[in-house]
């Protein structure tokens, strides 16, 4: 067996603010747990946790990844633009157009999201969160796609696209080109091995399907830190 992904976690300069924030708007459970720290529960088929830990680093540039929000009506999307507003979101150009369907916005910390509108085919299925979308390379994709277990829900033109066999959002890589990396992400997944699982194991296997290793000190729990083949942090947590 796989591990499977346990949370989505931000890097933030104020967590219990940001945590608020996308807690009200998603309509999620706020815990704050001794070792998992300041954590937002689904109440849906998301299939994570949404995790908030402490730093002192500022933002250098976009994020790699961000939520896409989906919509039923276009009274719905406006409603929801709204009520992130309401609750400290900003609108943000990006350099879209006038007749794209979706609306961009940053949270209070200016993580990078959109909601997109009620037509959008490709996120027709999947609940709030319909996608984690990703800058990165057809080869990222194909990796997250056998270290999940998750099947390839697109593939085309190099860009990928996952989902869990449970349901919940795809994650989707836009392939090249792809923006350099030019520090730590502050956003990376956490995963948990099987059940009883040898963690050492686990991170064996990641590193023969194109994972690295990375030598830094975790601050915010205990797990083996690692990158994947476009150098995305994440984290194999030790079992409990």
């Amino acid at each position: 067996m796989t591990s499977h992904l346990f949370a989505l976690c931000f890097d933030a300069n104020d967590p219990p603010r940001l945590a608020r924030f996308w807690a009200e708007f998603l309509g999620w459970e706020l815990s704050d747990d001794p070792h998992s720290g300041i954590t937002t529960l689904p109440d849906d088929d998301t299939g994570f946790h949404i995790r908030w830990l402490p730093t002192h680093d500022k933002r250098t540039g976009p994020n790699r990844v961000h939520f896409d929000l989906t919509s039923t009506s276009l009274e719905d999307q406006q409603h929801k633009v709204a009520r992130a507003l309401e609750l400290g979101a900003q609108h943000l150009d990006v350099g879209q157009l006038p007749e794209e369907d979706h609306i961009v916005l940053a949270d209070p910390e200016g993580n990078e999201f959109c909601i997109v509108g009620p037509d959008n085919k490709f996120l027709a299925d999947c609940g709030l969160i319909g996608a984690l979308s990703g800058d990165g390379t057809q080869q990222v994709g194909y990796f997250w796609s056998r270290a999940l277990d998750w099947p390839l829900v697109w593939d085309q033109d190099e860009e990928t696209a996952i989902r869990s066999p449970h349901g919940g959002p795809k994650v989707t890589w836009g392939g090249p080109p792809v923006e350099l990396k030019t520090g730590k992400n502050r956003l990376h997944f956490d995963l948990a091995p099987p059940a009883h699982g040898d963690q050492q194991a686990e991170v064996e296997r990641l590193i023969s399907l194109g994972a690295t290793r990375l030598d830094i000190d975790r601050h915010d729990t205990h797990g083996v830190p690692m990158a994947d083949p476009d150098g995305n942090e994440f984290c194999v947590l030790t079992p409990r």
